[in-house]
């Protein structure tokens, strides 16, 4: 049987399920894969092999996965990280033609009258949808200071806010998995994450709560390392940010 070449938009697809699928599981019998080789109609094998291929061009990994990497995966891929806002949504848009039984779209655009913004705060929930999948599945599913796994309380948390740097707010190397409790500390410049990733409590906890349940709740925390992900570290500029600009001194 002649070799079916994949197109940019199978490529897509891949990438897209690459960043939303915990790295121990880029298998052929994982059902996501089952689901887009069902989807695409190749091999869940080619699929998985595809995605492992990613991995090895993927600058945010330690190791490698396989090495036959073509010029299109490296095209696509370099478009997909360097235009995060476009092309997740283009995915996304993608994997719903395809799949009819999926519920993300019609989940984030119900209750939105039709009308001038309607487009807009859509595209905005589907990138979020994305973005806290492709977080979360980094840090397998488990906060990265106290390893609450919890899914209810996580969040996908932005070292540099969403508002302030458009390029990058969907960039999963600005995301971090936390629960509610240390993303708000997180958000407000009550904890920070230095370059080594540890975590600092800011000197204000100290002064402003010296004895409350919330000062053990941050402080018992500080100088700790936070459990890093096993893809999309986050990326030593972003923390620089969050140091130099809301962390409180």
């Amino acid at each position: 049987m002649k070799r079916k070449n994949w197109t940019r938009e199978e490529l897509m697809l891949a990438i897209n399920l690459y960043c939303k699928t915990p790295f121990g599981q880029i298998h052929q019998i994982n059902p996501d894969i089952l689901r887009l080789s069902q989807l695409m109609e190749r091999t869940p094998g080619a699929i998985a092999w595809k995605m492992a291929n990613f991995a090895s061009i993927d600058p945010s990994l330690d190791r490698k996965g396989a090495s036959h990497v073509g010029k299109l995966d490296v095209e696509i891929w370099n478009e997909f990280f360097d235009n995060w806002e476009q092309l997740v949504f283009e995915s996304e848009r993608l994997l719903i033609e395809l799949d009819k039984e999926n519920v993300v779209d019609s989940e984030r655009s119900k209750d939105i009258p039709d009308g001038q913004e309607k487009e807009r705060i859509v595209k905005t929930r589907v990138n979020q949808y994305f973005f806290r999948q492709a977080v979360l599945s980094s840090y397998e599913f488990k906060c990265c200071i106290t390893g609450i796994s919890v899914p209810e309380l996580l969040i996908s948390s932005h070292i540099v806010p969403w508002a302030t740097d458009h390029k990058n707010r969907l960039n999963p190397r600005n995301g971090l998995c936390l629960n509610a409790l240390h993303d708000k500390a997180f958000d407000q410049g009550l904890i920070t994450i230095s370059k080594d990733f540890s975590i600092i409590v800011s000197s204000v906890v100290q002064k402003k709560f010296p004895y409350s349940p919330e000062k053990k709740f941050l402080l018992e925390y500080n100088g700790k390392e936070i459990t890093l992900p096993k893809r999309f570290i986050p990326d030593i500029e972003f923390l620089t940010y969050h140091n130099d600009c809301i962390f409180l001194k």
